[in-house]
């Protein structure tokens, strides 16, 4: 009897799809080098207080994911669909229009922080911001750390 047999339309002597491996990666890439890059001078110094921040909240050095994420921490996640991967617990990316802030668990847990935060655009769980100035910076702070707990609390977090 062949493997295949008595499961109608399933072939089973077909490979098996192998799901696309995520894109972005850690990578050796020294993050101090990487912010010597941004050509903006205060976009670069915000990235430095925003990293600071980030540093603080998670307790782990900043690692480069790609070739323009700066991460703090790591934590791994797993799909109903059985794609699964590693994302920073926090993180942050210096882009031509604006900051880009990654709050993984997204917005929802800090409706009232968001109300008092400044001047900003979210996206799922981006949190952009044009600069630092648009933004209360303790109110930041305190989503970032509020972030990072609920992602400590959610997943394995290393």
């Amino acid at each position: 009897m062949s493997r295949g047999s008595g499961t109608p339309g399933i072939d089973f002597s077909a490979p098996v799809k192998q799901m696309a491996k995520l894109k972005t990666q850690p990578t050796t890439q020294r993050v101090s080098d990487f912010l010597k890059t941004v050509e903006d001078k205060k976009m670069r110094s915000e990235c430095r207080i925003v990293a600071k921040m980030m540093r603080d909240a998670t307790g782990k050095r900043a690692k480069m994911w790609g070739t323009s994420i700066v991460g703090f921490g790591t934590y791994d996640y797993k799909y109903a669909s059985g794609r699964e991967g590693s994302w920073p617990l926090v993180g942050f990316s210096p882009r031509s229009k604006n900051l880009t802030l990654y709050i993984m668990p997204g917005f929802s847990a800090f409706e009232k922080l968001m109300c008092q935060l400044g001047k900003y655009k979210t996206g799922k769980s981006c949190l952009y911001i044009k600069t630092l100035e648009d933004v209360d910076q303790k109110k930041l702070n305190a989503l970032i750390d509020g972030s990072v707990k609920i992602m400590k609390n959610k997943y394995p977090a290393r």
